[in-house]
């Protein structure tokens, strides 16, 4: 049976402009799905997306739920689209206040949103709670960027007796891309959800940086991949002395023995 893929991105070329992380956003899942798998793709729908030029329209029946952070409801709209010349198609997390309005991590003027770990929350939720809905059960969720580093902890302390997602691995991506304010002052609270309490970010310190924020990515996923050039060398000991399978990512030419390869190996870990 073919393995399913989840992809959740923080960013994808060419709905962004190229980076690093944009870029391997839009090769993995195309190559991934070539090599037969049966592929979801997800990313925040970031104000500085033409919608019009990259055809994306509103999916009536996912959207409009309701999402309550920090006891505030926020609607939740899911977009598609289809990346041209493949047949991958994108869904977009967009909110009029977390996206629609912003552009990515920092603003006009190259400030960083002091609500950035808000914003984080609402698109892991909305991701999962969309994943709910198309029922579908992915056999990996492979997470690429920051905005998706709250979304292991869901899965494994939130989501863990949901049908969709009782047998799921998780793989994290790191990237050279970093924050370097706080998360702001509201992630704390914010990140409240079913089993998951405040107390789970004790052990990360007071002030949640961008570190500790991939920390505890890292905690709750079942596999790493340094896939940044310059990716903070602290991050990949933590990781490899918790004991987690880590790979660096290859040329584009390897990408597909590497990562099925890796997909099998922390597949295999469920009965270890």
């Amino acid at each position: 049976m073919a393995k399913k893929v989840l992809f959740i991105n923080q960013e994808i070329t060419p709905y962004v402009p190229k980076s690093e992380m944009s870029h391997l956003g839009r090769v993995i899942p195309q190559i991934i799905q070539e090599n037969g798998c049966e592929i979801r793709t997800f990313m925040p729908k970031w104000g500085n997306i033409n919608e019009r030029r990259g055809q994306l329209h509103e999916v009536i029946r996912l959207s409009r739920m309701m999402l309550i952070i920090d006891e505030t409801d926020h609607p939740l709209i899911i977009k598609v689209a289809s990346i041209p010349s493949t047949r991958i198609q994108v869904y977009f997390i967009d909110n009029e206040d977390y996206f629609t309005k912003r552009l990515m991590a920092v603003d006009e003027n190259g400030n960083e949103y002091d609500d950035n770990g808000e914003r984080a929350i609402f698109f892991a939720r909305g991701v999962l709670e969309t994943v709910k809905k198309l029922r579908w059960a992915p056999d990996i969720i492979h997470c690429q960027g920051w905005m998706c580093s709250v979304i292991p902890l869901y899965i494994k302390q939130a989501y863990q007796d949901e049908p969709a997602f009782a047998n799921t691995k998780i793989v994290t991506s790191l990237f050279s891309e970093e924050l370097h304010g706080s998360l702001g002052a509201n992630f704390r609270p914010s990140i409240v959800f079913r089993d998951v309490k405040e107390e789970v970010l004790d052990k990360y310190g007071d002030d949640f940086s961008f570190t500790e924020l991939e920390k505890l990515a890292i905690d709750y996923s079942d596999g790493i991949v340094n896939a940044g050039k310059t990716v903070n060398p602290e991050l990949i000991k933590y990781a490899e002395e918790n004991g987690l399978p880590v790979i660096s990512n290859p040329e584009d030419d390897a990408i597909c023995q590497t990562y099925m390869d890796f997909y099998d190996k922390v597949l295999e870990g469920k009965s270890e």
